[in-house]
């Protein structure tokens, strides 16, 4: 769709559209630059509270996987107020509130909509100096993707919607869905050499790492067996549960993805699934990786784990 669009250009528009970055960066000043996102989906849990939560972290993610610090948010929200009583609005803006307080930044308002199904999420515009910016594209030969949070959150909400997990499965995944990604970037920013970074959402792992391969020009090779997964995830694959992301990745990569003979399709097909407010997947110099592992370790983020690698060689993604 956006090949239809007129491209977007302005001196200060430091990042746009043309390389599916996690959000836009606009130059104010040598010193400051406004990065700005918005996400909104309908719910993933029955709960409310943590539906709202989970909306939030998700939305403020697209800040910190640029490098950024989130300042003010707007509340996007689509609700059916015939169907469902008011209290159930009330419960999940106050998940997404905590979430922002939780990250020091503020909600500001917000537009609201009669919809026929609930939806909700942010509207985030935060801050970034113009030179420290992390972006998608970046990425080096040689450098190695550490991952910070577990995969698996789509297909667990899937396959508790479904009946083939219990309520209680999700427990781990709604834990790391509210995790805010802050932590992990200020590691990275702690570091000062990260060359690119993403946060793992809607496209998978492995749909985001190619567009960091597309991007800079580059074949990135991860490694499933190293990549960390929530619990009852492999197994449920291995049920068949899966999001229609997975299919959609591969399908969208196309012969620019390669799944080396020997791994397991279910495993396959988690790297490609969708996430929900997934973590950040940081490239970074490989001498800088045990430093990096050390301080996001220390953070205690959810995971932090080396997944794969960059090379050389036209935009593509390996499976190992």
């Amino acid at each position: 769709m956006l090949r239809r669009l007129e491209p977007q250009t302005h001196p200060d528009l430091l990042v746009g559209t043309e390389t599916a970055d996690d959000a836009g960066v606009f130059r104010l000043s040598d010193e400051l630059a406004l990065v700005q996102t918005v996400d909104f989906f309908p719910p993933l849990v029955d709960d409310p509270f943590d539906f709202g939560r989970i909306a939030a972290a998700n939305a403020l993610s697209d800040v910190y996987a640029m490098g950024g610090e989130p300042l003010t948010c707007l509340n996007i929200v689509g609700f059916p107020d015939k169907q469902l009583p008011a209290e159930v609005l009330s419960e999940i803006l106050r998940g997404g509130a905590s979430v922002v307080r939780e990250a020091g930044a503020v909600i500001v308002g917000g537009h609201s909509v009669r919809d026929a199904e609930v939806k909700y999420g942010l509207a985030v515009t935060g801050r970034v100096h113009p030179d420290r910016i992390w972006t998608n594209a970046t990425a080096r030969p040689g450098d190695v993707l550490i991952l910070t949070k577990p995969l698996g959150s789509g297909l667990l909400c899937s396959a508790v919607k479904s009946g083939k997990l219990p309520e209680a499965g999700l427990t781990e995944a709604v834990r790391v869905m509210t995790t805010l990604n802050r932590a992990a970037r200020d590691a990275g920013v702690g570091l000062r050499r990260v060359h690119a970074c993403t946060d793992v959402t809607g496209f998978g792992l492995v749909g985001h790492a190619f567009e960091m391969a597309e991007g800079a020009d580059v074949t990135i090779t991860l490694h499933s067996g190293a990549t960390p997964l929530l619990p009852h995830t492999l197994e449920m694959a291995r049920a068949g549960v899966l999001t229609r992301a997975s299919a959609a990745a591969r399908a969208h990569i196309g012969d620019r993805l390669e799944v080396e003979t020997g791994v397991e399709e279910a495993l396959a097909g988690v790297l490609m699934d969708a996430q929900t407010s997934g973590g950040l997947l940081l490239a970074v110099a490989a001498d800088d990786a045990p430093a990096l592992l050390s301080m996001l370790r220390a953070a205690q983020t959810p995971c932090a784990a080396i997944v794969g690698e960059v090379g050389g060689g036209p935009g593509r993604v390996r499976v190992v």
